[in-house]
Order: C-alpha cells, then sequence, then structure tokens
C-alpha cells in the first residue's frame, strides 16, 4: 500500500512538473520585442570606404615602386652582360698573345745573326719574311708594340732594369730597350725592360 502511494505521488510531482515548464499563455507577436540593429550612419560608411580606398592605393603605388625597381635591376644585369660580353670581345686573344710574345723574341734574335755566307742570307730573309706576317697578323687582333728608345720612363708601360748616366739623354729618359713590350689595345700584355738615364 506504502508503495502505491509514493508512486503516486511522484506521477503528480512529475504533473505539476510539467505544467510549470509550459506556460499556460499564448505569446504573440505583440508580445515579442522585435530588436532590429542599429542604423549605421552614411557619415561613417563613406569614412571606413575612404580609409579603405586609401588603403588600396597605397598598396597599388607600393606594387608599382616595387615592379620599377624590379625592371631597373633587370637593365642593370643586362648592361653589365652587355659590358661584359664586349669586354671578353676585345681582350680574346690575350691568351694566345702572351703566349706568342716568346716566339717573337726568339725571332728578333734569330734575325739578328750575321750570315757568313748566301745561304744563310735567304735564310735569315726567309724568317724575316715569316716574322713580318706573324707581327701583321697579331697586329690585326690590336697588340702593337710598346714605344721605348728615346721616350720618357712610364712605370705603367715601362720597367726599369737599369740605370746610366749617358751624356745626350735627359733624366728619366730611356736610353736602351732591352726587351720590347706589348700592348692589346688598352691593356699592357707585357711592359718594355729599359735601362732609363739618371
Amino acid at each position: 500500500m506504502e508503495v502505491a502511494q509514493v508512486s503516486e505521488k511522484n506521477k503528480q510531482q512529475e504533473q505539476e512538473k510539467n505544467e510549470q515548464e509550459t506556460p499556460n499563455e499564448e505569446v504573440t507577436e505583440e508580445d515579442v520585442e522585435i530588436i532590429e540593429p542599429e542604423d549605421v550612419e552614411e557619415d561613417e560608411l563613406e569614412e571606413e570606404t575612404g580609409s579603405r580606398e586609401a588603403e588600396l592605393e597605397k598598396e597599388v603605388e607600393e606594387w608599382k615602386n616595387r615592379a620599377l625597381r624590379a625592371q631597373a635591376d633587370l637593365e642593370n644585369v643586362r648592361r653589365r652582360a652587355k659590358a661584359e660580353k664586349e669586354e671578353d670581345a676585345k681582350y680574346r686573344v690575350q691568351p694566345l698573345a702572351e703566349e706568342l710574345l716568346p716566339v717573337m723574341d726568339n725571332f728578333e734574335r734569330a734575325m739578328q745573326t750575321q750570315p757568313d755566307n748566301e745561304s744563310t742570307q735567304s735564310f735569315i730573309d726567309g724568317m724575316a719574311m715569316v716574322y713580318n706576317q706573324f707581327r701583321t697578323a697579331l697586329e690585326q687582333q690590336g697588340v702593337e708594340e710598346i714605344p721605348a728608345q728615346g721616350e720618357y720612363f712610364d712605370p705603367t708601360i715601362h720597367q726599369a732594369v737599369m740605370q746610366a748616366d749617358e751624356e745626350g739623354f735627359e733624366s728619366n729618359q730611356i736610353v736602351e730597350e732591352m726587351q720590347k713590350g706589348y700592348r692589346l689595345k688598352d691593356r699592357v700584355l707585357r711592359p718594355s725592360m729599359v735601362k732609363v738615364n739618371n
């Protein structure tokens, strides 16, 4: 009997609880307060739009500057590559010319030999012809002798190996050329070895 009373009491409590959760009154549209978002003023919109435009213009200007710098860098690289290519072409014969200078020296020494008969003389004449062709070929490539005898000493193109006190020469004037010097266009391949007057 007690168990039946407890279960009936529990049912009653549940029913009361359900009644409390579900309100009896119906909710109408009039009872609901509609909250509308605040109206944004036109000035604020214009201000936001204006600041956004300024930001975009600033960004565009920055990208333009970057593009101009990149273009200038590319132009500098092109100019440098062109200058290097021209310089390589200008001095392309330098390694060969430097190796041939001792050959020129040996030709000159051989031609200074005094012939003792006609056959020796014709041999020396033949060597002179080869030497002249050789020299002409080098000159066409821009290799030329550095003037020395009687010139004034210039440390950029001459190398003083001896000093002398010779009459008829001024101070710092070259008395004798010991070994010919050569240049390729405006670059010294080998300075002239000279004897300079004090």
